[in-house]
């Protein structure tokens, strides 16, 4: 089952980041895969969305793999799957 607009509208609006490089990563993801998020990959998204700036930059440039909030939810399939889209070029 895919987001509904509210949902995507929510995800959308908490990207909105106080460092310019995770706006245009998240962006770019939005634009390429909005349409077809499911709600656990909302689910993911929000928890990628609650970390701070820095740790969530880290992520998405592969500085690091974890952080520890989140090192349970990110051996899931599913939160790897976002991780790597959110990592693409």
């Amino acid at each position: 089952m895919t987001l509904g607009n509210a949902e995507l509208y929510r995800l959308k609006s908490d990207a909105r980041r106080g460092l310019l490089e995770n706006d245009l990563i998240l962006q770019r993801f939005f634009e390429r895969y909005g349409s077809q998020l499911s709600v656990e990959d909302g689910r993911v998204l929000s928890l990628l969305l609650a970390l701070d700036d820095n740790d969530l930059m880290d992520l998405l440039i592969a500085r690091k793999d974890s952080v520890q909030t989140l090192e349970k939810e990110m051996q899931s399939d599913s939160f790897k799957v976002i991780l790597q889209k959110l990592r693409e070029k």
